[in-house]
């Protein structure tokens, strides 16, 4: 009986601090989509604006045969488009490039070469491994100033969160062209995500790799493997 009281107070203090939790993320969550929500435009918005250093898509998933997931194949057509549209001269492909047997950027630059894009107006970031990341090393290694993020809206709202804190000019155009399995799962994770990238930009913890400028205003092919 002695041992009891003190368990209760553990669970209660447990149960507390849960709890807590809960409500900040919360908190945190709404913020990060209240304090972005204005910047996500339509394509037809996208093509309007003036000075875009580049059009932004954020990696995803490729499959083992080389082909694009859903997502991210999504992430490509809309990509394109707005290159087509004249929303920006530029295309920066961000993913993961961190294993030689696995290229997401690689097969991200090869669909826009087939849909007659110019290898040279097409970068390459071999090293965006997170979304926190491809922010990063587009401003301090590409120098971006200005762009245009894709990737699926529920996404958005993290990536323009980052990239406003880090002092970027940044609107984000949303490539659901159709409905994604385990999305309620992604839309939990993403949550935490945002609670996460909270603190990872307000510490300003630097990437996996940084590496020498490269201007986005120059030639694609010197991102080339």
């Amino acid at each position: 009986m002695k041992l009891l009281k003190p368990i209760r107070i553990l669970a209660a203090v447990m149960g507390g601090c849960v709890l807590l939790g809960g409500i900040a993320a919360m908190i945190a969550n709404r913020y990060v989509k209240k304090s972005t929500a204005s910047r996500i435009i339509t394509a037809e918005e996208a093509a309007m604006l003036n000075d875009v250093d580049c059009i932004l898509v954020l990696g995803c998933q490729v499959k083992a045969d080389g082909v694009p997931s859903h997502m991210l194949e999504d992430r490509l057509r809309r990509g394109v488009e707005l290159y087509k549209a004249q929303a920006s001269p530029k295309l920066l492909m961000s993913g993961d490039h961190g294993q030689d047997n696995y290229n997401e950027v690689g097969t991200m630059k090869q669909y826009a070469i087939d849909e007659s894009i110019p290898s040279s107006d097409i970068f390459m970031d071999h090293a965006g491994f997170s979304t926190y990341e491809s922010m990063y090393r587009a401003k301090e290694v590409f120098g971006v100033k200005k762009v245009i993020i894709i990737t699926q809206e529920y996404h958005l709202y993290r990536a323009l969160y980052i990239a406003d804190q880090m002092g970027i000019e940044a609107y984000g155009v949303a490539a659901d062209y159709r409905t994604y399995w385990g999305q309620a799962k992604r839309e939990i994770r993403e949550i935490l995500a945002r609670c996460k990238d909270m603190l990872t930009t307000a510490l300003g913890v630097p990437p996996t790799y940084t590496g020498e400028p490269i201007s986005i205003h120059g030639d694609g092919n010197i991102t080339n493997d």
